[in-house]
């Protein structure tokens, strides 16, 4: 085990039980031309947390600990996408999910859509040989998915969590981790949120704050790497 400085308290980790979550750091979130862009949102929180994770992913690979990519994004015929009277569709509508749009080579994508420009991750964070990639369709990693299962199946517990956005998918994800037992470290210089930024406190330091109190513990990148690399000296 390793102690990890944390808010609120530092926590123990066991490097050989943990991995390194990255939630949907994708083009239509974090790169220009994608849906966030397209539609006025201001990327460069993302673009910044994406330059932090970076140099997270590769300590985390020196050291061993698989690097698990999360990936928001619907089949080609929407139908995972519920009901159109649900939540899910109703609140996706305005994003235009499935609408063909062109990505910045002008090859053609859709918004959303797997197996497009849209949702491939950032190239400053591609997946390398061995990492897993783990789709998704609702804003939390477990929904219907196979990611618990992949964790159990590794062994992992504990979670060293990056993405965006921070209020949404990434708490999302985090909360439901906790009620699976994994404990959760989110690395804050890693996550984004463009929703409330220009509000008094945002709705990224309420979740931060949230997860800090409730569902796990908020550290940095700088303190992830520094203590992989103590713990391989070791």
């Amino acid at each position: 085990m390793i102690a990890l400085e944390a808010r609120p308290e530092p926590v123990e980790i066991d490097p050989a039980r943990a991995a390194v979550l990255v939630i949907d750091m994708q083009n239509d979130f974090g790169a220009p031309g994608g849906m966030f862009d397209r539609a006025g949102i201001d990327i460069s929180g993302i673009t910044a947390a994406a330059m932090a994770t970076r140099p997270v992913l590769e300590a985390a690979r020196e050291a061993g600990l698989p690097v698990i990519y999360l990936k928001m994004e619907h089949a080609p015929d929407l139908s995972d996408m519920g009901p159109t009277d649900g939540p899910h569709w109703i609140k996706h509508r305005r994003d235009r999910v499935g609408e063909s749009v062109a990505a910045p080579d002008g090859s053609e994508s859709r918004t959303l859509v797997r197996d497009t420009w849209s949702t491939e991750i950032l190239e400053e964070l591609a997946p390398r040989s061995g990492d897993q990639i783990v789709s998704k369709h609702r804003y939390s990693g477990f929904f219907e998915t196979e990611l618990d299962d992949l964790l159990r199946r590794l062994g992992i517990r504990f979670l060293l969590v990056t993405g965006c956005t921070t209020s949404i998918c990434v708490e999302s994800t985090v909360r439901d981790a906790m009620f699976r037992d994994y404990s959760c470290v989110v690395l804050e210089d890693c996550t984004a949120e463009p929703i409330g930024a220009g509000l008094e406190r945002t709705n990224r330091e309420a979740s931060l704050l949230t997860i800090e109190k409730r569902f796990g513990w908020v550290s940095d990148a700088a303190t992830v790497i520094n203590t992989l690399a103590r713990q391989k000296v070791a």
